[in-house]
């Protein structure tokens, strides 16, 4: 797959949370500016590119920005990457990573993390009682992960305005994921303790996004690549 103007991408998902093992994929998210001369025609550019082999996903800026200020977590994880996990890290790029805390605020970051860690625990839920296939446990297992991870990350942010990527004791979530593989009701109190922890916890986060930011960063790129196609 060949896709142009890639303004950012990196390596993002278990390698970069620390949790990967071997044989592990490689996750890989990235944003990308369409030609502005295409977002006039009747049918828009393709705001989406997904490969397996490599793992790999590139949004348009703008919907990657629709996601960001929805405070999806795959999507807010490309402008928190630590350094070395940037594979394209362009100018534009660049100036997306300084405004990224414009994309926050309290009640969408509370809605999507723990959303996001609900839907996995209703999957955790669907596996039954431990009597499970090996394969399936290993899912199961990794479904677990990601709800702790998702929890831990998302009060993070909620109550430091920060999101770390790497967590802290990788073996904390690995041994988290089996107990949840062998009694997948087990990550219940987890997700209790969670909920009320944002609700006693005090935001740094605003009530409503700085649209107005994003919009000045994307009007900047439709500019730039116009002069580009126009000269």
């Amino acid at each position: 797959m060949t896709v142009q103007n890639i303004l950012l991408s990196g390596i993002v998902g278990s390698t970069a949370y620390g949790l990967a093992h071997a044989g592990s994929d490689v996750d890989r998210l990235g944003l990308f500016a369409a030609p502005t001369t295409d977002l006039h025609g009747l049918r828009g550019p393709k705001e989406s590119h997904v490969t397996t082999a490599p793992d790999r996903t590139l949004h348009e800026a703008a919907k990657w920005c629709r996601l960001a200020l929805g405070a999806n977590p795959t999507a807010m994880e490309l402008v928190w990457l630590p350094a070395e996990l940037y594979e394209t890290r362009t100018p534009l790029g660049e100036e997306l990573i300084g405004i990224r805390t414009a994309f926050l605020c309290a009640k969408r970051v509370r809605d999507a993390y723990l959303g996001y860690a609900t839907q996995q625990f209703r999957r955790l839920e669907n596996r039954g009682d431990g009597s499970l296939s090996a394969d399936t446990r290993k899912r199961t297992a990794k479904h677990a992960r990601h709800l702790k991870r998702l929890c831990h990350q998302g009060l993070e942010l909620y109550a430091t305005g920060r999101l770390e990527i790497r967590v802290e004791n990788p073996d904390e979530y690995h041994s988290f994921g089996d107990r949840v593989a062998a009694d997948p009701s087990a990550a219940l109190p987890l997700l209790r303790h969670y909920e009320t922890a944002f609700d006693e916890t005090r935001t740094v986060l605003p009530e409503v996004p700085d649209e107005a930011a994003a919009e000045a960063w994307l009007l900047r790129v439709r500019r730039h690549f116009y002069r580009a196609e126009t000269r």
